[in-house]
């Protein structure tokens, strides 16, 4: 089995070797991941430059883009081989709700995912800052052993939220879906030391649908969530609606 690794926090990260050093105990494994922390790229493709690849002492290979290009230039030229699965993380920090939509770690496995190869992007949720990266990693592990075993006849993208604890302290696992978020936070004004007027984007809101069954209610009662994504953007329920505005 070839397992293609990204991220979105940089090929220097902890959670991405953490990750690595799990998975290749059970994979053949290539890390193409940014050269620089490259959080909220969402689905960004860099078009008006070309890009360059490296290889750091550990053999992961970094790109001077984002989490997309890194995989999309892995998938479609970079490797002799095209991966079975694409893995994207261990992310610092949560990406449930609306964040899905911003992530760069979710990105990094869309961009598998579109290119028809199933993928993970799994996030520690560390809220309590003690970074229990192998936990999660361990999540991924057993993720992967189950994907390989089924056989999956589709492509697959799946947003893992893990709490941050050790695994023996995890309730379990949780198929959910989405959250949703509160508008984020105001922006924040400041100065710069030219005296220039600057704008930091404010923090994302809390949480606003957080019921039952949703990402945000599994990792608050200590379950790891697994949500299954997709990409049509169609909203359907609004098809008849606008067929009729245009029939008017």
């Amino acid at each position: 089995m070839r397992i293609l690794m990204s991220n979105d926090d940089g090929y220097f990260s902890q959670g991405i070797q953490v990750l690595y050093e799990h998975l290749k105990d059970i994979a053949e494994v290539t890390v193409v991941a940014p050269d620089a922390e490259r959080s909220g790229a969402s689905n960004s493709l860099t078009l008006d430059r070309p890009l360059i690849v490296k290889r750091a002492p550990n053999g992961f290979y970094h790109v001077n883009g984002t989490p997309t290009d890194c995989v999309h230039m892995a998938v479609t030229g970079l490797l002799e081989q095209v991966p079975d699965i694409i893995v994207s993380g261990i992310n610092h920090g949560a990406n449930m709700g609306d964040d899905t939509v911003y992530s760069g770690t979710v990105a990094a496995a869309t961009e598998g995912f579109l290119l028809g190869i199933p993928a993970i992007a799994v996030s520690l949720v560390n809220e309590t800052g003690k970074g229990h990266y192998e936990c999660a990693a361990q999540v991924v592990v057993n993720l992967v052993r189950q994907m390989q075993a089924k056989r999956l006849t589709e492509p697959t993208l799946l947003n893992v939220n893990v709490p941050d604890c050790p695994f023996a302290e995890l309730k379990g696992m949780k198929v959910t879906r989405l959250g949703k978020r509160h508008k984020a936070e105001p922006v924040i004004k400041a100065s710069n030391p030219r005296g220039q007027t600057v704008y930091w984007v404010g923090a994302a809101g809390p949480a606003a649908d957080a019921g039952e069954g949703t990402d945000f209610d599994a990792l608050r009662q200590g379950y790891v969530s697994i949500t299954p994504l997709q990409m049509d953007l169609t909203h359907y329920q609004q098809l008849n609606t606008i067929s009729a505005w245009l029939s008017t």
